[in-house]
């Protein structure tokens, strides 16, 4: 792209800047230390020129948005013609609780639902089983049988609005409440959108909340995209992710390159059903974080976009463009915010959010100050909400598409971003993919020693966290209100429970989970079957206590 002869003119004029005028301002004002590096290591240079790019071809690395490879948007007009989804997680109590908060959202200018379930629905219990105790819609809505549900949405038309549901072992449970809502509302199938996370794979190595082995985790997982690519063409059935990775303390590199691994694990299992990769493809979804780091995010997600679709061009062979789409949802880091100075986090949470919209994303949750101390308030959610909007309608980044590309910084940063996330995939490929990678512990060996470099360098103060390690102030012992979850919550989510399975139809909750455990048995896509028993009111507990009979649980590796 750039004349030859005028890069070496470059060259010797960069040369000579640097023997000249460099080293008086570098006497007057010497660096704050010998070298610059972003959180993934990479070495940041002083200044970037277009030698830094030369070799960089438009057509074949940028592109045009819309258009192969899609690293300037997967949307020819990205946010001239249609905004970023604006999706708050929530979730906390009741399902009635939620449901208020849920209309607050919508009121307030949300326009997309997103779901948080409290630890028992995650792990597969209902909310009156022992392993419950003490966390029933604690940090999340405590949902134990399509009653829950119903009441979740109720008055919340499931044609109107979009719902992620962020659950993973009982993803095809909670789809399947969910299918039945829209059943009774009477809600076409074909108009339900929105997206499970479903992600099994990035349990066993970051979040942890596995129920299942991972080999019958794959298979659930891949149940649920295959049964959404026949029955349900609007439903995202998983979103592959990378914000957990992050969470449990990779680099940006790392969540990059595992995260694309996820999906090429995802991707070969649904091929193995018989489909064919355009059947499915077009659905797949992401989900990452978005750090401190300005640059190295946006640079992540640029780099992100172009290798995924050059992973479903060429390993894939797949032929319909929309299957080289890379779809991601961003959320804002949790895991850097402080409890010291919360207001400070409205700060780091508008700097996430806006390399998020820079990067390209489709869609965006904000996180709320208070989160390191407690689930949202009304007050905190709002300005999160907030924060986007006026990212969305005051700051102007909208108005252009990828308005950083071409910068020398950005695109060389996405050039390396993509060159080492293929090095880390070339490297699972060699161990015998994403299963064979996680029973060696290679994943969890790789966060946990990015995680204690991380920490080292905030203790050592070799890295500011503003208000923590640097310019602290002394502090009110809980300088903010505080949401807590009134304890009445689990015995009132308990008695209706139990109430529940007192009045069902016990004899049809009985057949329908022994019809379940026989299409289990024989390897049976599992989501007709799930349907048919939630409908039934057989609960979230039975139904996975019956999965587990027939595929065991998952005892965590020890890695030394």
């Amino acid at each position: 792209m750039f004349n030859g002869k005028k890069i070496e003119e470059l060259k010797q004029e960069r040369e000579r800047w640097e023997k000249t005028t460099l080293p008086k301002w570098l006497e007057q004002c010497p660096e704050c230390r010998n070298e610059f590096r972003n959180h993934s290591g990479m070495l940041i240079k002083r200044l970037y020129t277009p030698e830094d790019i030369k070799d960089l071809d438009y057509m074949r690395d940028l592109g045009f948005p819309g258009e192969y490879p899609f690293t300037r948007g997967v949307h020819a007009t990205m946010y001239r013609g249609r905004l970023w989804t604006m999706r708050m997680f929530a979730g906390f109590g009741t399902a009635a609780d939620t449901n208020k908060r849920f209309k607050y959202l919508l009121k307030e200018g949300e326009s997309g639902l997103s779901t948080a379930f409290d630890y028992p629905t995650i792990m597969g219990y209902d909310s009156d089983h022992p392993m419950a105790k003490g966390e029933v819609g604690v940090c999340g809505v405590a949902i134990s049988s399509l009653q829950d549900m119903e009441v979740l949405f109720d008055g919340i038309p499931l044609d109107k609005v979009t719902t992620s549901m962020t659950i993973n072992g009982p993803a095809p449970i909670l789809l399947a409440m969910y299918v039945a809502v829209g059943d009774k509302q009477g809600v076409s199938r074909a108009k339900i959108g929105g997206t499970t996370q479903n992600d099994n794979l990035k349990e066993f190595f970051a979040q942890k909340l596995c129920i299942f082995p991972p080999k019958p985790s794959v298979k659930l997982t891949t149940d649920v995209i295959e049964y959404c690519a026949r029955h349900l063409p609007k439903w995202n059935p998983v979103s592959i992710s990378g914000y957990h990775i992050r969470e449990a303390g990779a680099t940006a590199l790392q969540e990059l390159a595992f995260t694309l691994y996820d999906g090429i694990a995802y991707v070969e299992s649904t091929l193995e059903r018989g489909l064919k990769v355009d059947d499915f493809a077009h659905r797949l979804s992401f989900f990452f974080a978005s750090h401190n780091d300005f640059f190295e995010e946006i640079a992540k997600f640029r780099a992100a976009r172009r290798l995924w679709a050059r992973i479903m061009k060429e390993r894939f062979k797949a032929k319909n463009p929309r299957s080289m789409w890379m779809r991601m949802h961003v959320q804002t880091s949790g895991c850097t915010l402080t409890a010291q100075q919360p207001l400070n986090n409205i700060v780091r949470t508008t700097i996430q959010a806006l390399a998020a919209v820079l990067g390209g994303t489709q869609s965006l949750h904000t996180n709320s100050f208070d989160e390191a101390l407690c689930l949202p308030t009304e007050e905190s959610v709002r300005v999160a909400l907030r924060t986007q909007q006026i990212i969305a309608y005051e700051s102007g980044v909208a108005n252009t598409v990828d308005p950083l590309g071409g910068s020398y910084y950005v695109e060389e940063l996405t050039n390396e971003m993509e060159e080492k996330a293929m090095e880390y995939i070339q490297k699972i490929d060699d161990m015998g993919g994403a299963i064979a990678a996680i029973e060696k512990g290679f994943f969890q060996k790789e966060i946990a020693d990015s995680a204690y470099k991380y920490q080292r360098e905030v203790d050592e103060k070799k890295r500011i966290i503003v208000g923590c390690n640097e310019y602290t102030i002394e502090e009110e012992k809980c300088p903010i209100e505080l949401l807590r979850v009134d304890p009445k919550v689990e015995k009132e989510q308990i008695a209706r429970l139990q109430k529940l399975k007192r009045e069902r139809d016990n004899k049809k909750v009985k057949e329908t989970l022994e019809k379940l455990h026989y299409a289990a048995d024989k390897d049976e896509n599992l989501m007709p079957t799930i349907i048919e028993a939630v409908k039934a009111y057989a609960t979230l507990g039975e139904i996975t206590d019956v999965l587990r009979k027939v595929y065991g649980e998952y005892k965590e590796l020890i890695i030394i």
